[in-house]
Formats: C-alpha cells, structure tokens, sequence
C-alpha cells in the first residue's frame, strides 16, 4: 500500500510537479493519478517499434480510392501508427473508416483534422461556420467560444481528438495567399483574445485545440505549401507580435502547437532553415522560453515549404527530415510523405544513442496523455445511426446567427443613414455587384421597404435607371465557398461604384460580402455614405445584413483589420437597433421548432378538409419573426402554391389595421373623445336614436347597433341583378364608385348609405357585434383629414411602417394574380371577387370601408401588430403613445359580459371564441369573416397572424369556423413556449 502511494506521488511530480514553472500541463486529466497509470502500463507493454510508431500521424481522404485507404490500414496494423489526420471526402465515409482503423489499432488512434471553421472545411454534408475573420470582429468572446464548442461538438461526434485550431497567425499582410479569412486579424490583442475564447469552447467538449503556425505565418505573402516564406523580423518584433497570441493560449492552458514551416533569420541562423526543423525556435524558444508543456506537432511535412529542403547536404535521404524534425523537438511528425524509412531512421538514431530513451519516452507519453485525455482509454467506435442529423442540426444555425450578428461591422455611416428610417419618403433601389449570389440579401430588404432591383448593360444606363431612387443599396457578392475565393472588386465595379456615388439625387449603401480587404481596392470612399461589412456571403450574413440595414438588429462589429487607409483597424459605428421586426428561429426567442411544427400539420389537415384553398400562417415572438409560412393555393384548382407575398382579403382586420390606429392618434391629440357621441361626429345623427351612442360604447360593440345591413339589396332589381339605374359598366360622370369589374355605383349611393344607417333603431341594452359604427368612424376620419381613409392610412402607417404590402384597392399597386380571390359571388357581383373587397358595404364604398377592404400578407400585418406590442413605437417612430394603446386595450364593459376592449377583440369570458382558455388578459386582436385572425399577447411578447381565404369559392363554408382550427392553432403556438 505504501509502495503504491510513493508511486503515485512520484507520478504526480512527473505528471504536474514539472509545471510548476511555466505553463500547467495541459494534458494532464482531472483523474491525474489514474491517467498516470494508465499511460505508464501503455508504454511499458510497447516494444520500441510501437513507440516508434506513436510519433507519426498520417494522412488519409474518405473520398481516395479503396486502394488508398486499405493502404493507410496496413500501415497502421504493420507500423503501429499513432494517428491519422483526416482530409477530404464523406461524413459516412469517414466515420465508417475511423471505426475501421481503430479497430486494426492496438493502440487507439489519435484522429486530427483541419476544421477551422467546422467540418465542412474538408466534408461534404457538414455544416460550416463563421471564418475567423468573421469571428475576430465580434467583441463579445462568449460568442466566439460558442462557436468553439459547437465545432468541438461536431469533431468529438465524428471522433476527431484534436482539431488542427484555431489559427491564431496575426494577418497584417492583406495580400497573404494562405491565411487571410483564417486569422482572427491584425490585432495582436484581439488575435488572443478570439484564440483563447475559441481554444476553451472547443476544450470544454473534450477536443484538443492547436495553435498554429508557430511562430507565426501572418505576414508573408508567400504560402507555405508552395515555398519557404522569410520572415524578415527582429526578435523584439517577433516577441510583440508574431508571439504574443501564441503565449496568451500558452499560459491558458492550450494543448498543443503546430510548428510553421517558415525561415526566420533572426531565431534560426542558418539559410533558409525552416522553423519545424529548428531546435532554436522548438526547444530553445517554444518549450524553454515559452514552457510550454503540450504537443508539440509539425504542419504538413509533404508541403514544399520543407519538403523541398531535401537534397541538401544534411537531408539527401528518405526520413532526413522526420528524424530532424524530431530532434528539433516536435512530438508528432504531421503527414510524412513516406513513413517505413522515417521510421527506420528514427530506430537507427535510438539504436545509435542519437534519440535517448527519455526524449523518446517524453513525447509518446505525451501522445499517450493526450489519448488519455480525449477518453481513448476507453475508446467506443462512432455511432452511424443519427450522424448526420446530430451534425447538421438547428442548433448549428443558432450559433452561426449570433455570431454572424455580432460580427456585422457598420464602418462607415455619414449623416446617420444607417438604419434607414422614415421609409414613407424613401425610394430605394439595389445594385448587385460580385459574381455569386444576391438574391437572399434582396429578398430580406423587401421584407421592410419597397426595394427595386436596378441594372444597365452600362453605366450610363445604370445611372438614368437609377434616376428617381434617393437610396441606392449596392450589395457586393463574392464566393462563401472557402477562405480564399476571390474577392476583389473588378475594374468595372470600382468606376462604377464611384459613377454611383456621384450621383447627387441619392445617398450610396455599400453592403459587402466578402474579406473587409475587398475595400482596399476604392481608391475612395468619399463618394459611400455608409458602409456595411458582411464578410461572408452565406444565406444568415446576407440575411442578417439586411436587417441591420434596417434597424431590426444593432451593429456590433468592429473590423478585425485594416480594410482601407479611412477604415483602420477596430473602425466600427456601434449602433442601436430602432425595433422593426427581426426574422430568425424559434428556438432564438425561447420556443421551440418542432412543436411549432404541429401548426404545418394542422393547416395541412384544414387544406384537406377543405376549410379553405390556401392560407398564410405567421407567429412573432420578442421582435422575431419566427414562423412564417404560405400553405396550399388561391383556388383550389389553382397551379400556383401560395407563397407569403400573396395578398389577402382581411375583412374586419380592417377595424384595428386601418380604422381604429388613425382613431387611436386622433384621440390622442384631442381630435375625438371617448365619451363623443354619434351626433358630435356626424351632426345628420342628431335627432336620430344613434345621437347618444359613444366612440367608447361604439368600439366596444355595446353601442346597441344592428350587427350589419345588406345594403347591396336594395341595389339589385327585380330580377336580382344590380340595377341599371344604379349601376354603369363603365366609369362615367356620377358613376366612380368602383365596386368590381365593369361595375360602377352611382356616387349619390354613398348618402343613401349613411342615411339608412342614421334610421336604424337601436336594439336591447346588451353586447352585439357591429360593423356600423365603422361607417360612421370612416367619414368621420375623412372629415377630419379633408381625403380618402386609405390615403390617410397609407400616409400616416403603412408608409411609415414599410407595410408596402398593405393597401385598400390593391389591383392598382399588384398584379391580380399575387391576390387571393375571396369568393365565386352567384349574388351581387356575379363573378370571381378577386382584387375587390368581399364586404358588399365596403365595395359600394369603392373598395374603401372602415371595417373592412383592407388586403395585405401575413408580414404586414404582424408590423401594425409589433407596433401596437411595443406602445405605439416601431422603426425608429412614435406612430401613439403608449397609454394609448393601454386605453385602447382595455375593457371597460367586462362586468357587462362585453370582452371587448375598444375596437381590438379581446379574449372570451368563459371558453370559446377567437383565444384559447388562458391566454392572457391582456392580450388583443381581430379575426376576420373571410377566414383571417391577428393576435398580440403583451404578456409573451407574441404576435399571431392567420389569413385565409376560406370564403372561396362560397361564402357559406363555414367548416374553418366549426373547427376552431385558428384557435387550436394558437394554442399549439402557446405550447411550443419553452419552460
């Protein structure tokens, strides 16, 4: 028992008590003692081939012929090898190969691979992160060692021990062909700060991390896999540079270093001697100077930058180099080109006292520690089942999202331009620029403005197609494939850029997507107003660039590097967002993705039932659209799929879309009142039973109204046709009302309208539903505002709100066939009503109602929605105050069995109606008789929105209503909130 614990305690001197001074050994395991014995038992049962064969990690491809692979088998069955380090080829393939080669190894392999940014930096089917570049312009390191641990997930699922990261080389050279988008950038400090927060989120999950390339490969414009680049620096210079990266992961704990092949003068004297064959630079310099403890690794020894080193008088043999590199002081010999004779020279050296047996002994039990510690002491083969779903997964984009929205850099931004706010005077058009794909970034500008796509075969015809637009958005698209795809502007793009820029009627945003070294190429950025740094040109950048552009999200960035002479490094404009709808995942705002997959489930179930053709789903939460969706068609015979552009009927979402936020403002500037009766706003009404009717019993439905008049009727004649008298074919003098095609109502219509409503009696003092108090509010508004409600609402909201999708007549802003048709009217207007209000009383109003003829898609309506969530406030403008929205959004008449809040629905006093039992009380909305719903919940920071077109091809479907489907809807919505 003593004996036993005077070997564990000499263990422990051996395993820690020598880091002491220096770096902690960051290969020792938590289970020390336990580790300790385990590699001592290891090393006693080798033989000295075994050992030997520890030293060399060799390459291998998944997608190479089988040739190849049965050959890298045999090598480790007969040559005891240590490791492979996996290229390119399949996730399948691989894995099926890792456990093949395990199972041929005495000795667990240790398994590397170069996945810098995942990976998808050598398979196909994986998922690729942010580059460094990228992740060196986020402030926030938690971000970036997000990042580490997600890579570190996916290598440790693939049974990868150690990834070949991070690259920690400080690029100052914009023109180096082989790091770049590798390096985290010219920031020394920054360049630390990024690598330690990478190296500890991918250390947490159990994977080894490497700093590389020591001493540093960032300034050379030469690539090491082709020549020996010469690094002509002082050693001052080398220690507050190159170095300082490389001793901040050191003192942190990092595993291992991958030596550079790189000829330094003033740390290695002799010509041309590259530095993974330096005892100066490894032994003297990395491990004495430096104490560092890990694995130390050669890079490739079959790149040029060393292989070409043989023939001279000290490398003329096969295994030369190998041998030296060991002696130098490297621990395991990276991608040899030819293993047996390496290996032969190794024993030979040993044989001949050249390789003691405790320099041996030093680095395979470091080999054999670091096995330890990645748990290849009890090694269990990679489970094929779920592979590729567990390295594809949705937590994959949750973390490319943060990072990508952290990194965005806004570098440049006169007069304020950026976010683009008070849209209602904006015309903006987009210039695609760079030879790989815009269109999302395109698609998501749409998503907040009228954004129109311009080009020229030439300049000048650019230049007149962009006469008109006040912002022109040029967005830059290089190729996201890898780090080093071109991208430069061509000639042509910079003098057109500048041509742009000259143009004195609009202001130019630059939005670039790809390396910030593309901007060192404008010989001026006096022309860019605004500057907005993308880095990649993935689909979540382009996305997310757009909405930064817009305010929906804060810019954060700062550059990485130094991207123009004007645009030094850590230029960034930090900039807050101005709360307009952002779009990313569920899971982002706390729900979750697949219970809110239910809602596909259920509306597909309403398609086949034939609630209705087709429908647009949308939910909101904390700002973010995180669920929107077109299903099924505009008619049931339809070719075309609905898509979430297409244009619905709202019907009632009219009142609280159109209607009631002008009504909102105007009693908050004294306009109106509640307590205003019927006869203050329309004087005709005054010895009328409607005189004592109030806004607030009006807007509440508790004004004793009939529910609704069929005013069409009287219109029709015996026959029950519309009335020649009353009705032309064609617009003439006293005949524009336009109620559909070729169907015109006579103008004097409208008072006979007005008066009927004014007879009406009122009915028992209790709650009904009414659309007649509209009437009355829309003239009144119109009044007021001496013009049409839907100028005054597309003036005063929907332009402000960059709801360009909202509109009442819409067949003159949109093409008939993005409007969903509402109903085959056999009635009225005989005929498809497909661009013209359903409501018969709207449509004798031309189209313009107060409760109703308002069309629009799902994402619009969530921003009036979002607007009325955050009190009145949305994209930077105060459209109300926020107790007026809280006035509005209260129920005064609740102790009457009246749920209604003033003009917004509110949730049923007992079960049933449009909410399910305990939503909110706060909560408010509207559905809508053609088969629509809006919802906002105070509470959950939610926001729902339904719209269907359930009255076609008749009205008389009432199987949407019946079913409840829209509430059931709500209420998987509300299920799929975590926790």
């Amino acid at each position: 028992m003593r004996l036993k614990f005077v070997f564990h305690i000499l263990f422990i001197f051996f395993f820690i008590g020598s880091s002491v001074r220096g770096q902690q050994d960051p290969l020792v395991s938590k289970d020390s003692l336990d580790q300790a014995q385990w590699v001592n038992d290891v090393y006693q049962s080798m033989t000295l081939d075994e050992k030997m064969g520890q030293l060399f990690m060799m390459s291998v491809a998944s997608d190479q012929a089988k040739s190849g692979t049965d050959q890298i088998k045999k090598m480790i069955e007969e040559h005891k090898i240590g490791g492979v380090i996996f290229s390119t080829g399949g996730l399948v393939r691989q894995a099926k190969l890792t456990n093949e080669y395990q199972a041929a190894s005495k000795i667990p392999l240790l398994i590397g691979m170069d996945a810098e940014w995942g990976l998808a930096m050598r398979l196909d089917s994986t998922y690729a992160f942010p580059w460094n570049m990228t992740l060196g312009a986020i402030k926030d390191t938690a971000v970036v060692a997000k990042v580490g641990r997600q890579i570190g997930l996916h290598a440790k699922r693939m049974g990868v021990h150690i990834n070949f990261a991070p690259d920690i080389d400080i690029n100052i050279n914009p023109n180096n062909p082989i790091i770049g988008n590798r390096s985290f950038g010219e920031d020394r400090d920054n360049v630390a700060l990024k690598g330690i927060a990478f190296m500890k989120g991918m250390e947490s999950v159990g994977v080894l991390a490497s700093g590389k390339h020591f001493p540093g490969h960032g300034d050379t414009a030469t690539d090491s896999h082709k020549a020996l680049p010469i690094l002509e620096f002082t050693a001052e210079r080398l220690d507050s540079i190159e170095l300082y990266p490389f001793k901040k992961l050191i003192n942190n704990g990092l595993s291992s270093v991958m030596v550079a092949h790189l000829s330094i003068p003033s740390l290695e004297k002799r010509k041309e001697y590259p530095s993974s064959l330096s005892s100066r630079i490894i032994t003297n310099l990395l491990k004495d100077e430096l104490q560092f403890k890990g694995l130390i690794l050669t890079d490739a020894l079959n790149m040029k930058g060393v292989a070409d080193i043989k023939g001279r008088s000290n490398f003329k043999e096969a295994g030369d180099v190998e041998l030296t590199a060991f002696l130098a002081g490297n621990d395991i010999l990276l991608m040899p080109k030819e293993v047996e004779p390496a290996k032969k020279k190794l024993i030979e050296a040993y044989e001949y006292g050249i390789i003691s047996e405790r320099r041996l002994a030093t680095s395979v039990k470091k080999i054999l520690k670091a096995k330890y510690r990645v748990g290849l002491n009890t090694y269990q083969p990679i489970k094929m089942n779920g592979l590729y779903q567990d390295l594809n997964s949705l937590e994959n984009d949750l973390v490319y999202e943060e990072a990508i929205e952290n990194a965005l850099t806004v570098a440049k931004n006169d007069v304020n331009l950026l976010p683009i706010k008070n849209l209602e005077n904006k015309k903006i058009a987009y210039v695609k620029f760079g030879d790989a794909d815009g269109s999302v970034f395109l698609t998501e500008l749409k998503k907040y403005a009228s954004v129109t796509e311009v080009s020229g075969n030439d300049i000048n015809s650019l230049k007149k197609n962009l006469e008109g637009y006040n912002i022109v958005i040029v967005g830059f698209h290089k190729s996201d494939e890898s780090p080093w795809k071109p991208y430069k502007f061509s000639s042509k793009e910079i003098a057109w850029l500048q041509e742009i820029g000259d143009l004195r009627t609009s202001n130019l945003v630059l939005a670039t997507f790809a390396k910030p070294y593309s901007l060192l190429e404008l010989p001026s950025l006096d022309n860019i107003n605004a500057i907005m740094v993308g880095y990649q040109n993935s689909v979540l950048a382009q996305e997310r660039g757009a909405q930064l552009i817009f305010g929906a999200i804060p810019a954060k960035g700062v550059l990485p590097v130094s991207a123009h002479p004007e645009l030094p490094v850590n230029t960034g404009v930090i900039l807050s967002d101005i709360s307009r709808l952002g779009y990313s995942f569920p899971e982002r705002v706390g729900m979750s993705t697949s219970k809110l997959a239910l809602v596909d489930k259920m509306v597909k179930n309403g398609l086949d039932s034939l609630m209705f053709p087709g429908a647009q789903v949308l939910v909101a939460r904390r700002g973010k659209v995180i669920y929107n969706k077109g299903f099924g068609k505009p008619t049931y015979d339809s070719d075309q799929q609905i898509t979430t552009d297409y244009l619905y009927d709202l019907a009632s979402l009219t009142k609280i879309l159109a209607t009631l936020p002008i009504l909102m403002k105007m009693e908050e500037d004294g306009k109106v009142d509640l307590i205003d009766t019927f006869d203050k706003l329309n004087p005709d009404y005054a010895n009328t039973e409607l005189k004592d009717v109030t806004v607030l019993k009006a807007l509440s439905h508790y004004g004793r109204l009939p529910a609704w008049i069929a005013f069409y009727l009287d219109t029709l004649d015996k026959n029950r046709k519309p009335s020649p008298q009353l009705y032309m074919s064609s617009p003439v003098p006293g005949y524009t009302t336009h109620v559909a095609d070729d169907m015109y109502l006579a103008d004097m219509y409208q008072d006979s309208i007005y008066n009927r409503i004014g007879r009406q009696s009122l009915k028992s003092n209790r709650y009904r539903y009414s659309d007649l108090s509209y009437y009355v509010f829309k003239k009144f508004i119109e009044g007021n505002y001496k013009t049409g409600l839907d100028k005054i609402t597309n003036d005063n909201i929907y332009s402000h709100l960059g709801a360009d999708h909202t509109s009442y007549n819409p067949l003159g802003k949109f093409a008939k066939n993005k409007i969903v048709p509402s109903e085959e009217d056999d009635y009225y207007r005989y005929g498809t009503v497909q661009g013209y209000v359903h409501d018969m009383g709207a449509a004798m109003q031309g189209g313009v109602g107060g409760h109703a003829g308002l069309f629009s898609n799902s994402n619009d309506v969530a921003k009036i929605m979002q607007m009325y969530l955050q009190g009145g406030y949305y994209g930077g403008e105060r459209f109300m105050e926020a107790r007026t929205v809280k006035k509005f959004n209260t129920c005064y008449f609740c102790d009457q069995n009246v749920r209604r809040g003033v003009g917004f629905d509110k949730p049923e006093l007992k079960n049933g109606g449009s909410t399910f039992k305990g939503i909110s009380r706060k909560s408010f909305g509207h559905s809508g008789f053609t088969g629509t719903l809006a919802w906002a919940d105070p509470d959950e920071d939610l926001v729902y929105v339904f719209l269907s077109n359930r009255t076609y091809p008749s009205a008389s479907n009432t199987l949407l209503i019946k079913s409840g489907l829209r509430t059931r809807i709500q209420k998987v919505i509300y299920d799929a909130i975590l926790n």
